[in-house]
């Protein structure tokens, strides 16, 4: 589907010039020690060794706004535009932190994409959007629109719509061109990122945003469900300040100790990694077949759990966590767990010791897993569909396998699950957020059924 950028309201539209085509008035150069220079009406940004992400930003601040640009980039470099960004001295001795649109001529082709620079990395990349990255052009020039009004942001490119974000981290902040740091490398060194046709409207904002597009929006309000997710059926699985809805494995009450609820994040306390040795598993007090289950999910150095489905909380009534398939949720550079198992099947977002989340099998379209990293909000997704039941993290799909299967029972009957029966092949079962002893957060946890 491709829009036109001409506005119903085209006579209120007052647009500005961010860039007056001859020189760098209204810019500054942070953070990085790239060159960017004027010629012909184009700013042209350099690429540089053993030098930091440079950005030429705006000396003002922006809060929503309708922005367009023309970008075209060398091969085989990435670059981006900052919007709502700031650089301040207490925060990583003034890093430039933002939301950054996407300019990416890899093979993954998320150009468009919205990025969380310098904090929460990937908040909409185009695995939400898998058309949209025919839309860029290489080595050509490109046209971006990006939308911010209020919690949300949209973009498009050449015409196409790309993502449709909301998302409350700031309000306002900087316009910021990109040349990415390419470390000590040589043959990165001296490309070019070219823009041209800067302009922004900030005037009647609301009256000049194009029509809705139908591609899928991704939701980071806390807690929140946007009109969209109700009109298509989720559910919150968590309130976010309540224990309604939730109970202990192993007992019909939330447990007394071992898990908080503050400004909307439901936690797991530190209790030096017993497994539910402190106030244990907590499962939904609901029972599902068929669904899209997310939650975002921050780990503390270190730190183990799980989201666990299909779980039947009478199998195991001893000690340990309760028995159902496993969203495993690890910190594989420190936790010894990530070395053990299977070739990496207990590992940060793989089916627990049975599939490894590793992008490997291109046949079902699994990519490598992108994590954001200790101390930063992940989003893990699980969807079930008859027998068929994929993970994703961060977007990204990362582990597809069938239920029910000859394959399915030889994986069982190599795991630590071959002593209970029919492991994983129930019809139904509740939802779990594993107590393994670690300190982990949970948010917006939602939940659609199929």
């Amino acid at each position: 589907m491709s829009f036109t950028f001409m506005m119903c309201a085209q006579s209120e539209a007052k647009w500005t010039k961010l860039f007056n085509g001859k020189n760098l008035e209204g810019w500054s150069v942070i953070n990085g020690a790239a060159e960017y220079k004027v010629v012909d009406g184009v700013i042209i940004g350099t690429s540089k060794t053993n030098t930091p992400n440079t950005f030429l930003r705006t000396n003002e601040n922006y809060g929503d706004f309708i922005l367009e640009y023309d970008m075209k980039m060398d091969n085989d470099i990435n670059s981006g535009v900052q919007i709502r960004s700031h650089s301040r001295p207490e925060y990583q001795s003034g890093r430039v932190h933002g939301y950054q649109i996407e300019c990416d001529d890899s093979e993954r082709a998320w150009s468009a994409g919205i990025y969380d620079e310098g904090r929460n990395g990937w908040l909409y990349s185009l695995e939400y959007n898998p058309s949209a990255k025919k839309a860029y052009k290489r080595a050509d020039w490109n046209n971006y629109r990006v939308e911010a009004l209020g919690n949300r942001i949209r973009t498009f490119l050449n015409g196409i719509p790309v993502t449709d974000l909301l998302v409350d981290y700031d309000s306002e902040g900087f316009i910021g061109l990109q040349v990415h740091s390419i470390g000590s490398d040589e043959q990165h060194s001296g490309k070019n990122i070219s823009w041209k046709n800067i302009r922004i409207l900030t005037n009647a904002v609301a009256k000049n945003i194009l029509p809705e597009t139908g591609i899928r929006q991704v939701n980071y309000l806390l807690n929140t469900l946007s009109a969209s997710e109700k009109a298509d059926g989720w559910q919150l699985l968590w309130d976010g300040k309540t224990k309604d809805g939730w109970k202990s494995a192993k007992g019909e009450a939330f447990p007394e100790k071992g898990w908080a609820i503050k400004d909307g994040i439901l936690s797991v306390e530190n209790s030096n990694g017993g497994e539910s040795a402190n106030g244990g598993d907590i499962i939904t007090a609901k029972k599902y077949r068929n669904f899209i289950l997310e939650a975002d999910f921050n780990l503390t150095e270190g730190a183990n759990s799980g989201i666990k489905y299909f779980v039947n909380p009478e199998l195991n009534k001893g000690e340990g966590s309760a028995i159902g398939c496993e969203f495993q949720i690890l910190d594989d550079k420190v936790h010894p767990d990530a070395k053990l198992g299977v070739n990496g099947n207990r590992t940060l977002a793989s089916l627990y010791d049975l599939i490894p989340a590793n992008g490997q099998d291109f046949n079902l379209n699994l990519q490598k897993k992108r994590f954001n990293g200790i101390g930063t909000w992940n989003r893990a997704r699980i969807e079930v569909r008859g027998s068929t039941v994929t993970h994703f993290l961060n977007g990204t799909k990362v582990v597809e396998y069938d239920r029910g299967t000859q394959i399915w029972r030889a994986l069982v009957a190599c795991s630590k699950y071959a002593k209970w029966p029919n492991f994983g092949e129930f019809e139904e079962g509740n939802i779990l957020l594993q107590d393994h002893g670690d300190a982990v957060s949970f948010r917006n946890i939602k939940i659609k059924s199929l």
